[in-house]
């Protein structure tokens, strides 16, 4: 019997431990009392002869306890780390703005847009639903309709009012509005379907373009922050130097174009693909689709894409609306190639500010232009047809297909090795076809007697009166023309190229005129072409779009053949319009040298600035046969005219330096 409790002891015993005792039914020995004491090797007492797993199990209790504690508490852990950490980053920011807020005003600018972010998803899950409430008497339809005649006349009356005040002193900048409607009134001409242009969409898609180049290039905020983050992506690009010094060389990566712009195109191409894994451009692009698709009224596939050809190129932009672009109308899918030939990717922007283009320029040109190609598209191809996607929810955008952060890093660098690979190639073979044209022509001018005929002096002639509408100056009017035929027929890498070296001439000091050939263009030409030049438009590009487009939806081909060259015409109008922008926007900013003090001790090198000064130093003095010469304005009654005279002298030829 006592054999027999004990074994029955031990069987329930392993069954409230959940333990097994695989040699329980071979093993015929004695178990303890109930109630006896056990101990072990030293002595000490190990219970009440109710067995090792019930020792263990007592032992392990308070772990157990512990990390069930734990785990019900687990969320409030979470908030208390978070907590301290955000304490300890705010006291860092706090520190860092202390002890040198310049230094620290870039993480300060990322600071405030990720709360910006935070409280937006915050505000929206809260009061979400309360504000659609407030809005629902807007859904009148004689309520919206008026509103929107309210806010139309409200915004006709104020562009009259800003262009009759804003004029007033600047007469000329009146010519590049005049630009703007003679491009509109050439969409229109050209129009599809002239009766279904939607002038909504037209207007707002202007005044959103005018709105937003007002705050860039007008409002000092707007253009002290553009500054500033144009000086940032310069900073950031030139990290490129690390990487292609250690692979080159530092003489080839100082000496060689092709190993200063091209490696850059693979750093942003890595950075940019590390975006889109994280999910950030997604919610950019949805961000500014969705305020795109709201005030103009387009549909939800077209303005996504738009919207992402600011931030990536005509042939991965359709990528983003790719499981719709197969049940897309015409007029839609007009108005995502106009999108691709109206605007830079993000990866090339970095190699045009390699070639010293203004980087502030470019990345406003970029988004001025998305409103810009959806207005001009339902201006030249208006909607027809009933589209599938006019809610306002929009369409949703995938995320990356890698696995993780090295891998999606590894895939954008050897992706943009294609796109680094066929800059080279598109730079070595249309400046070989540009060199051979122009020997061409040059040949066959010589036979009956035109010197230095070219395509660049073919295209100053046929375009000058469109650059000149643009708001150009008559004496700048060829080289644009110029670089703008370049683009055009030619490529943008090529045009944008030649405007950095006009760029570098103005800088360097050099004079303005030499033999009678200009020789470098004003800052406000520079401006213009920038934005003029800033696109896909070119005939190149046809090829590209229908090649990208038609192995995404390959039955489509014949629709996709029918729109792309319209589209080509659109987008090169978009680029053009924007720059009719620039020049009615443009003012000189920054104060200017003080060309009296400037020159008052000798200078040993030509800069713009030193040119810009002793050009008013020769046109304030006067020669007066033998005596000294004699100096007018700021100069006059100034002991060291004489001084700055010969120093100026020594750089540049003047008559009054004989």
């Amino acid at each position: 019997m006592e054999k027999a409790s004990g074994r029955q002891s031990i069987a329930l015993s392993t069954v409230e431990t959940g333990t097994v005792n695989p040699g329980l039914e071979l093993m015929e020995k004695e178990v303890e009392p109930e109630g006896s004491k056990r101990t072990d090797a030293q002595g000490h007492s190990l219970g009440d002869g109710l067995g090792p797993s019930t020792y263990q199990r007592r032992s392990r209790w308070p772990f157990s306890k512990a990390r069930s504690f734990c785990k019900t508490h687990a969320s409030s852990f979470k908030k208390i780390l978070l907590g301290l950490l955000c304490l300890a980053y705010a006291a860092y920011l706090l520190a860092a703005c202390i002890l040198n807020f310049q230094r620290a005003l870039a993480l300060f600018v990322i600071t405030c847009l990720v709360i910006f972010v935070l409280v937006h998803s915050f505000l929206k899950k809260l009061l979400g639903k309360k504000l659609t409430r407030c809005l629902k008497p807007f859904e009148n339809s004689r309520l919206r309709l008026w509103t929107k005649w309210v806010f139309a006349g409200v915004s006709l009356v104020g562009l009259i009012l800003w262009l009759a005040l804003d004029t007033a002193q600047r007469p000329e900048q009146l010519i590049p509005f005049a630009g703007i409607c003679m491009f509109i009134l050439i969409l229109f001409a050209c129009s599809k379907h002239h009766s279904a242009v939607s002038w909504r969409t037209v207007f707002s898609g202007l005044g959103l373009q005018f709105v937003f180049g007002i705050l860039v290039i007008r409002t000092d905020l707007g253009y002290t922050v553009f500054q500033w983050l144009g000086e940032q992506v310069q900073i950031f690009l030139n990290y490129t130097v690390a990487g292609s010094s250690f692979v080159f060389g530092d003489t080839l990566v100082k000496d060689v174009f092709a190993f200063q712009a091209l490696p850059i195109i693979i750093f942003f191409g890595c950075v940019v693909s590390i975006l889109y894994y994280l999910g950030l451009v997604q919610w950019v692009v949805q961000k500014v689709a969705w305020f795109l698709q709201i005030t103009m009224g387009t549909t939800a596939t077209e303005t996504l894409a738009v919207a992402g050809n600011i931030f990536v190129g005509m042939t991965e932009a359709p990528l983003l609306i790719r499981p719709y672009l197969g049940d897309m109308t015409l007029s839609e899918i007009h108005a995502v190639m106009t999108g691709g030939f109206a605007t830079i990717s993000g990866t090339v922007l970095g190699a045009f500010i390699a070639f010293g283009v203004d980087a502030s320029s470019l990345i406003s040109a970029s988004v001025m232009a998305a409103p810009c190609a959806l207005a001009s598209s339902k201006l030249a191809y208006p909607e027809v047809e009933e589209s599938k996607f006019k809610s306002e929810e929009g369409v949703k955008l995938p995320r990356g297909k890698e696995r993780n952060v090295l891998e999606a890093a590894s895939n954008g660098a050897v992706d943009a090795i294609g796109l680094a690979t066929n800059v080279a190639a598109n730079l070595i073979a249309f400046l070989a076809v540009l060199a051979f044209i122009n020997a061409a022509l040059s040949w066959l001018g010589e036979l009956v007697d035109i010197q230095g005929l070219t395509f660049q002096v073919i295209c100053s002639y046929l375009l000058r009166p469109m650059v000149f509408m643009m708001g150009v100056e008559w004496t700048d009017c060829p080289m644009v023309a110029e670089m703008v035929g370049i683009k055009f027929f030619i490529n943008e890498f090529v045009a944008y190229q030649q405007l950095s070296q006009y760029k570098n001439k103005r800088l360097s000091g050099m004079e303005e005129w030499i033999e009678g050939e200009k020789q470098w263009i004003s800052v406000r030409a520079e401006i213009i072409t920038t934005f003029s030049l800033c696109g896909f438009a070119n005939l190149s590009s046809i090829g590209i779009t229908l090649g990208g487009l038609t192995s995404i939806v390959p039955h489509r081909k014949s629709d996709l053949s029918k729109v792309v060259v319209r589209a080509l015409f659109t987008g090169a109008c978009v680029s053009l319009i924007s720059a009719c922008m620039a020049g009615i926007l443009y003012v000189p900013r920054g104060a200017e040298a003080d060309c009296v003090s400037f020159p008052n001790t000798s200078f040993t090198n030509r800069t713009y600035e030193t040119y810009m000064c002793c050009r008013g130093l020769f046109q304030s003095t006067s020669l007066n046969g033998t005596n000294p010469p004699s100096f007018s304005g700021p100069w006059e009654d100034k002991e060291f005219s004489a001084m700055a005279l010969t120093n100026c002298c020594g750089f540049y030829n003047n008559t009054v330096c004989a």
